[in-house]
């Protein structure tokens, strides 16, 4: 598909608004970036040759180099992106308490026999339950998953915004991370615990929703910390 002079500024535009560039700036980068690809037009150029193919990084490069793009934190976006990075494994791992909680995969039984006199025996057949040591192996597999899942969230969210000093914070969540996790998982175990001992019967109707709340609420918490810490201030934040 030819990439047409319209498309070329509506993507130009539809970027600088993504970034925050104000609207009477991004109007008048708009008016100049038609007047250059109507004149390379006029020499022979296609749009697509002139701009490198990249409209977006073109655009966001050129925001830049004029002072428009207002630096922004994006706390909320880093949060929002930490929650989504650790929503699966968090979710993987309170199904994985609830198999070895609940026995669900124990092959264990129980019968009863008459004997000839009357009396009723029960036996009881005893087998390893495997839901126990696939609790124990996997929970560990949906920690290494959040860390890579969480990091890579927050990364790209950051990058797509052309947030400032992004790298920075990866790298300071990178070495955080493990801890935050650690602090997560011990918010969901207290909350299990909690509802074991307090809650009795319904202790899954009271886990199930705390649990993972709890958990995706001290990554995001965790990782906007982070963020906050590592952006520059500015007068025009997020």
């Amino acid at each position: 598909m030819t990439l047409t002079v319209e498309d070329a500024i509506h993507t130009a535009t539809t970027t600088w608004r993504r970034l925050g560039v104000e609207e009477d700036a991004a109007g008048e980068m708009a008016e100049e970036l038609a007047a250059d690809l109507t004149a390379a037009a006029w020499d022979g150029r296609s749009v697509a040759d002139y701009l490198g193919g990249d409209i977006e990084a073109l655009a966001t490069s050129w925001a830049d180099e004029r002072g428009l793009l207002p630096v922004r934190r994006h706390l909320k976006e880093t949060a929002v992106a930490a929650a989504q990075g650790a929503a699966l494994p968090a979710l993987a791992a309170l199904a994985l308490w609830w198999v070895g909680w609940s026995h669900l995969l124990d092959p264990s039984s129980e019968s009863l026999i008459t004997t000839a006199d009357g009396h009723v025996l029960r036996e009881e057949h005893k087998f390893a339950d495997p839901g126990v040591p696939l609790m124990w192996v996997g929970l560990p597999l949906c920690v290494l998953a959040a860390f890579f899942l969480i990091r890579r969230a927050v990364h790209g969210t950051l990058r797509h915004h052309s947030a400032p000093a992004h790298e920075a914070t990866v790298r300071a969540l990178t070495k955080v991370l493990p801890g935050l996790l650690a602090a997560a998982a011990l918010m969901g175990t207290a909350i299990g615990l909690f509802g074991a001992h307090v809650v009795g019967t319904y202790q899954l109707l009271f886990t199930a929703p705390f649990a993972p709340a709890a958990t995706l609420a001290t990554i995001a918490a965790g990782a906007t910390w982070i963020r906050h810490r590592t952006c520059p201030r500015a007068t025009a934040l997020r």
